[in-house]
């Protein structure tokens, strides 16, 4: 039996606000040949995310196991930005050894959508899955499990990737977000993680 994580929020936690201001200025810089070449060979191609453009640093290496992962081309240039905004949204756990196995960025255009899904991956099932808004709107609706949340930029939110997830962009701005999921590696691993690893 492959189960969650049972720290993983149920619904939607908000972890409070970060400083994007640096970061969110040079995601807004990014020409469109960077985003579309990037999404081009990212490796989070599902049905559900067809009308997401992704923008990926780092990405688990099989989507059974969370614990090996790898980074991408773009993840030096950016890692500077990216670690403080990371560890201001990862501080309210206050694990004492984390790990970041998914960072990236996600962008869905005005009237976009993304699909009803579930990670469903056995490697999305342990680490929290953490959202930062960069640019958004009060018309873009995240919902969880038929429940609508409105994010506001700069405010670091863990959702319940477990639950059935969706985004509709009412808005006329692209939606941005950082995306990335928070591990404790000190927390005892579970009992399945060897079989779906095989």
């Amino acid at each position: 039996m492959i189960y969650a994580n049972p720290r993983k929020t149920k619904t939607a936690r908000r972890l409070g606000v970060v400083d994007i201001v640096t970061l969110r200025e040079a995601v807004l810089a990014l020409p469109e040949e960077v985003w579309q070449s990037e999404n081009s060979v990212k490796p989070n191609r599902f049905d559900a995310l067809d009308q997401a453009t992704h923008i990926v640093f780092r990405f688990v290496t099989s989507f059974n196991d969370w614990r090996v992962s790898a980074d991408h081309r773009l993840w030096p240039e950016w890692r500077g930005l990216l670690e403080p905004v990371l560890n201001q949204a990862v501080a309210p756990y206050n694990y004492a050894r984390g790990a970041f196995p998914r960072i990236m960025l996600a962008r869905l255009a005005p009237g976009g959508v993304i699909h009803p899904h579930r990670d469903a991956n056995p490697a999305a099932k342990w680490p929290h899955k953490i959202h930062v808004p960069l640019q958004t709107s009060q018309e873009t609706i995240f919902y969880v499990d038929c429940v609508g949340y409105s994010f506001p930029e700069g405010e670091a939110v863990e959702v319940n990737n477990m639950g059935v997830h969706s985004v509709v962009n009412a808005g006329s701005t692209d939606r941005i977000h950082l995306i990335f999921e928070y591990y404790d590696l000190d927390q005892a691993e579970p009992e399945w993680i060897g079989a779906a690893s095989a």
